[in-house]
């Protein structure tokens, strides 16, 4: 088993090294740290859509953005659309499930707000039709995905295509990503 674990760390490890020397996803980090820092500058918001594993980054990354990463200050406007257990089971059951976050960024969405949605896939119909109608919006649309991107790929304005297949490995690198963009918007804002 000893040799079970390193091996699942090793495979981590490698992730982690490709993104470091992956220049181009360096820089697209920063695009997104930059955008986003200007949303929250001009007053907007921050919505944000996963399911399972995604939608528990999704609502991490909100929570260090609305409550505090390392500093305490003014709490940012970040929101994960799923926390409303009653409004997604209302909107599944009436609409179907793919309609949920849709419904909610037209709900709490506004021009120039942000939409990171996340999607080890790319192609979770509801994150998808999200980005849709966020694009629709004027929104500013932000994705992870894994390594082929999906559907999302021709739909985000910005998009993290982690160089992998392996879903833990990419959800790994979500959360490292979606830590690394809170601590610079907290440095470059406050």
């Amino acid at each position: 088993m000893i040799n079970r674990i390193s091996n699942c760390i090793q495979k981590s490890k490698e992730n982690f090294s490709t993104i470091l020397k992956d220049e181009n996803l360096l820089q697209t980090i920063e695009q997104i740290v930059k955008v986003c820092i200007d949303a929250f500058r001009n007053d907007k918001k921050m919505l944000l859509c996963g399911n399972g594993g995604s939608a528990s980054d999704a609502q991490h990354i909100a929570a260090e953005l609305s409550g505090r990463f390392y500093k305490d200050r003014k709490p940012l406007y970040a929101e994960a659309l799923h926390v409303n257990s009653s409004y997604i089971t209302a909107v599944a059951n009436d609409y179907g499930y793919e309609e949920t976050y849709a419904r909610m960024t037209e709900a709490a969405g506004r021009k120039e707000d942000v939409l990171l949605g996340i999607s080890t896939s790319g192609n979770s119909p509801n994150v998808v039709k999200a980005m849709q109608k966020a694009k629709e919006m004027d929104m500013i649309t932000i994705g992870f995905t894994g390594e082929d991107g999906g559907k999302m790929k021709g739909i985000c304005d910005i998009i993290i295509r982690v160089p992998s297949s392996d879903t833990p490995r990419i959800q790994e690198a979500h959360i490292l990503i979606g830590h690394i963009i809170c601590q610079l918007i907290e440095e470059e804002l406050f």
